[in-house]
């Protein structure tokens, strides 16, 4: 057995990958190499570690030293100081929001003190394309457990006592499904892994699979032993090219070591998988869709009943979770069900993953138990707002999912409380937003996507969509009354309840909750023709504030239609908001702030 005195952990998820992280771990063998230490340090590349605005990532164990935002050229210098001479490069080491001196170590973050990893236990933590370091955490201990001292029935049981509830949208009790499928007639079933995940700025299950293939391919056999299914499906999206050659590798290892096949463990139960590509439908997120698409189909919901556990992928029986239940599921084997429900609410048991993104200090992936407050997340893990500005609203759930305002700051996050308020969990989108942001723009944002991606087939989704973006879009140009708010929010009422899909059921949550807590925005737009966030460009006014101007004329020689007018040297210069065409040249131009958005 080999030992280090060191290892080097290296992001290797999407986001660091992208800024040169195979690179970077190139480059520091070649350093140890060179320094004459390669058999006393070892280099790793592993998942995301979550703190994706700190990336490309280096962690230095055993001291635990956070290097962000390393480059190429910073190889050299981490290699000879701290690999060699053992002194950490202070300079790169990673400084929290709002602090002066670095963090001496991983642990004391305050982006990871709050978080709690059941399903991102192994994301940065090994190597996801050797199965040996997956078996080292306890890797397919779980399923040799379910396979040799559990009966198919004692795994449901285990799994409905333990609370799980899906992690993919509307959070349907686990064992419950499980127990329909296993119920449910049928010689041959299915097992099916959503890992679509279509939610703008979404990537949990993306970072599962990229940082612990295994735990999926250990999870859905478990599942599979549990229905009474031999074969399962992946669906992942084809723009996830890392998970996609990842999952296939453990699948790979999996199957050449006896852990997927014929007769596992001597135990007489037989399973095999394989992954089927989407090419990106959001509507495919919705599980009849995706079964659809898996058979080869066009990706269309049907209408339920039948449920998939009776009826699903080549009308069998089939159980269908996301990657994030899944990856749930060894954990709640190894260490028993009330382990799991002793973390988080009453009615949510266990943590949550969200993708934290928009005006935050802390971009990333992060892991809470449920109950954890919007307040904690947002200003405690996430690090606050960028730049002093104030909070004004978080959208949960992507495109699905309301926005909340900073009067529910102190909300505990379950699955019941964010519906109370307009929104939901979903698939665990978490978008913030600052002063500058429009909560109707925001809306027709929202609005703009789920409109392009229906999938056409019933009239309130295909036809609703589009003609609530199109009010929204009189709104925003200033051409809209206070009788549109109230059709907008009677439209959005009807599509909500007559669609046939969850697509169109929550389609029009943003609009929703928009309207019911930044009323006075919409009034604004509509009633004073402006907007109060300046984003609305045909609402915008740009203006020269006289005591600032300085009479250079740089401004009037920027704008680009000749709206600006006066005399270099001798008079202010005035903006002709009849020919002015809103591009914000002039407010680029001009170096003594002397224009402003009005």
């Amino acid at each position: 057995m080999e030992l280090y005195r060191s290892h080097v952990l290296v992001c290797g998820g999407t986001g660091c990958v992208s800024s040169d992280a195979f690179k970077i771990i190139d480059l520091f063998n070649k350093e140890l190499e060179k320094h004459g230490i390669e058999k006393e340090v070892k280099v790793v590349q592993t998942g995301c570690f979550g703190l994706c605005e700190a990336g490309p990532i280096v962690i230095v164990y055993p001291e635990g030293s956070f290097y962000s935002q390393v480059k190429l050229d910073d190889v050299p210098k981490i290699t000879e100081e701290h690999l060699v001479k053992g002194r950490i490069v202070q300079e790169l080491i990673y400084k929290e929001p709002g602090k002066k001196e670095a963090s001496d170590s991983i642990n004391n973050m305050g982006f990871y003190k709050k978080q709690q990893r059941v399903a991102l236990r192994n994301c940065g933590v090994i190597n996801p394309e050797i199965l040996e370091e997956y078996i080292a955490y306890d890797g397919y201990a779980a399923m040799a457990k379910v396979l040799t001292e559990m009966t198919p029935e004692q795994v449901v049981e285990e799994i409905k006592n333990s609370g799980l509830r899906g992690r993919g949208g509307g959070g349907f009790p686990t064992g419950l499904k499980w127990d329909f499928t296993r119920k449910a007639e049928g010689d041959t079933k299915y097992v099916a892994c959503n890992a679509d995940e279509g939610d703008p700025g979404a990537f949990m299950d993306r970072s599962v699979l990229e940082g612990d293939p295994h735990t999926l391919v250990e999870a859905m056999a478990i599942a599979a032993y549990a229905v009474g299914a031999e074969y399962g499906f992946v669906y992942v999206r084809a723009e996830y090219p890392i998970a996609v050659k990842r999952l296939q590798i453990a699948i790979d290892q999996a199957r050449e070591n006896g852990l997927l096949g014929k007769d596992i463990f001597e135990s007489g139960f037989n399973f095999d998988m394989e992954i089927r590509e989407g090419a990106g439908a959001f509507v495919c997120g919705e599980e009849t869709a995706l079964i659809r698409s898996i058979e080869g189909g066009r990706g269309m919901p049907k209408v339920r009943p039948p449920f998939p556990a009776v009826k699903g992928i080549f009308d069998k029986p089939t159980l269908l979770n996301n990657v994030e239940t899944f990856a749930n599921v060894p954990q709640i084997i190894l260490k028993g069900a009330d382990w799991f429900a002793s973390i988080g609410t009453e009615k949510s048991k266990g943590t949550k993953v969200f993708a934290l993104g928009g005006k935050i200090n802390n971009t990333g992936l992060l892991e809470i138990p449920m109950g954890t407050t919007l307040r904690e997340t947002i200003f405690e893990v996430g690090g606050g707002i960028p730049n002093g500005k104030a909070f004004k609203a978080v959208q949960t759930g992507g495109p699905s999912g309301g926005c909340i305002p900073e009067a529910h700051l102190d909300t505990p996050i379950d699955f019941d409380n964010l519906i109370q308020l307009g929104s939901m969990m979903g698939s665990g989108g978490m978008i913030v937003m600052d002063e500058d942001n429009c909560m109707v723009d925001v809306a027709r944002f929202f609005l703009d996507f789920t409109e392009e991606e229906s999938c056409g087939k019933c009239t309130p989704c295909r036809e609703g969509t589009k003609r609530m973006h199109e009010l929204l879009d009189k709104i925003t140009e200033g051409k809209g009354t206070l009788a549109d708010v109230d059709k907008l929010e009677s439209l959005a009422k009807t599509i909500k309840s007559a669609s046939l899909c969850g697509l169109g059921q929550t389609a029009p949550n943003p609009v929703l909750s928009t309207i019911k807590y930044f009323r006075n925005e919409y009034e604004a737009h509509v009633n004073d023709k402006k907007c109060p966030a300046g984003v609305c460009q045909a609402l915008l006014q740009f203006l020269v504030i006289p005591e600032k101007c300085k009479k250079c004329g740089i401004c009037a020689a920027k704008c680009p239609v000749d709206c600006i007018s006066g005399v270099k040297g001798k008079e202010v210069y005035l903006i002709d908001q009849e020919k002015c065409i809103k591009c914000g040249a002039c407010l680029e131009a001009c170096p003594f702030d002397a224009i402003k958005k009005g």
